[in-house]
């Protein structure tokens, strides 16, 4: 320890006050609607003493309603699910029956091509002496009395 500090012994004790016993007054008169009358409880506590008061309800919670077995959610997202897939699908249809016609116009544009261009060709290329038209011989003829004779 130090050597200029002493420690000091002094003790205080403490002794507990007792608590006078509460005086009992009468409970105030609640108003009552008439033809109602709460019922009185009365509870006898386990050192003796008797408890007397109103009973009051406990406060009931609301009845749960039953839950399906499957939340609505799950169910909405199922079928937003189907319906993508079905109009994924029918897009997929359109598609390829859009590339399907194209194709058929296209081959239809390449062989009206080929017949035309084709007729074209043998108009130009054709025999070239004979260019069309009709061709009249000519001969003397001898006219008699009304009468042709050629």
């Amino acid at each position: 320890m130090y050597p200029d500090h002493t420690p000091q012994r002094s003790v205080e004790v403490h002794h507990p006050t007792p608590i006078p016993p509460a005086v009992v007054h009468p409970a105030p008169v609640v108003p009552v609607q008439p033809g109602h009358v709460p019922a009185v409880a009365s509870i006898v506590l386990p050192d003796g003493r008797v408890v007397t008061g109103y009973a009051i309800d406990p406060a009931r919670p609301e009845p749960v309603a039953a839950k399906p077995a499957v939340s609505r959610v799950a169910v909405n997202v199922a079928l937003g699910g189907v319906g993508f897939l079905a109009i994924c699908g029918g897009l997929l249809l359109l598609t390829s029956f859009i590339a399907a016609l194209t194709a058929f116009v296209s081959q239809l544009i390449i062989l009206a091509a080929v017949i035309f261009g084709g007729w074209i060709a043998v108009q130009i290329l054709g025999p070239s002496g004979h260019k069309g038209g009709t061709t009249v011989n000519i001969r003397k003829a001898v006219i008699k009395r009304n009468h042709f004779h050629g």
